[in-house]
C-alpha cells in the first residue's frame, strides 16, 4: 500500500474506532434524495459507501445496491446497518479499494460519490474514472461530491481543482451540472462542489 494510502487507511480507520463520522446520518444528503425521484429504480454503486447510508435509502426504494469500501471497520458498521433496515436482500457490500473493481460486472444505471474521490492519491485517479467508465451503462448517472483545491495551492496532492476534475471525466462522461458550495467544519472551511453527469457512448 503507497505511504499516502496508508496515511488516508489509517485516519478513516481511526474515524470509524472512534465515531468521529461526521457522515454518519440516516439519511444520504438531499442531492442524492433528489436525484433518484426523477429516476426509476435500477441497479447502484455507492463509491466509498461508508456506513452505506444511500445504499439503504435506495434500496428502500427498490434499488439493487452495491457499497464498497476500504475501511473495514465502515463495512462492518454498513453491515449492521443494512440487516437493521431490513435490505440485506437487495444491498451488497464490498471491502475494496474504488479503484479495484475488476469483480463487479456491468451495466449500473447510477454511480453515487459523496467524498471518496477527492480523498484518492492523485495518482489512483485515473484508475478510478476507467472503472466508472467500465461499469456505468451509457445514459446512466453519476453524481460526485467533492472539496476543491484553489488552482494556486501548493499541496497538488491535496484534492484536485475543478479543471482536474473535469478533464478527468472529459472522455465517456458529460457534466450536466455543476454547484459550487462550502464544506465548513468545526476546525476548517473548504470550498466544494457537487457535479451531475452522464455516461455517454464514446
Amino acid at each position: 500500500m503507497p505511504d499516502d494510502t496508508r496515511e488516508l487507511f489509517a485516519t478513516m480507520t481511526e474515524r470509524y474506532r472512534s465515531g468521529n463520522v461526521p457522515w454518519a446520518a440516516e439519511l444520504p444528503p438531499p442531492e442524492i434524495i433528489d436525484l433518484v425521484a426523477e429516476l426509476p429504480s435500477g441497479r447502484a454503486l455507492d463509491l466509498g459507501c461508508g456506513l452505506a447510508r444511500a445504499c439503504i435509502y435506495l434500496a428502500g426504494l427498490g434499488w439493487r445496491c452495491d457499497g464498497v469500501d476500504f475501511v473495514p471497520e465502515a463495512i462492518e458498521q454498513a453491515r449492521q446497518r443494512v440487516v437493521a433496515a431490513g435490505v440485506d436482500d437487495r444491498v451488497s457490500l464490498h471491502l475494496t479499494p474504488v479503484t479495484e473493481l475488476d469483480f463487479l460486472d456491468p451495466p449500473y444505471d447510477l454511480a453515487i460519490d459523496v467524498g471518496c474521490l477527492h480523498a484518492q492519491p492523485v495518482a489512483s485517479l485515473p484508475g478510478y474514472a476507467r472503472q466508472l467508465r467500465r461499469l456505468l451503462r451509457p445514459g446512466g448517472a453519476y453524481i460526485l461530491f467533492t472539496h476543491l483545491r484553489d488552482s494556486d495551492t501548493v499541496d497538488e496532492n491535496r484534492w484536485a481543482t475543478e479543471a482536474a476534475v473535469r478533464d478527468l471525466f472529459r472522455d465517456g462522461f458529460v457534466i450536466d451540472r455543476v454547484a459550487h458550495g462550502s464544506t465548513v467544519m468545526p476546525d476548517a472551511t473548504w470550498p466544494s462542489a457537487w457535479f451531475w453527469m452522464r455516461r455517454t457512448t464514446v
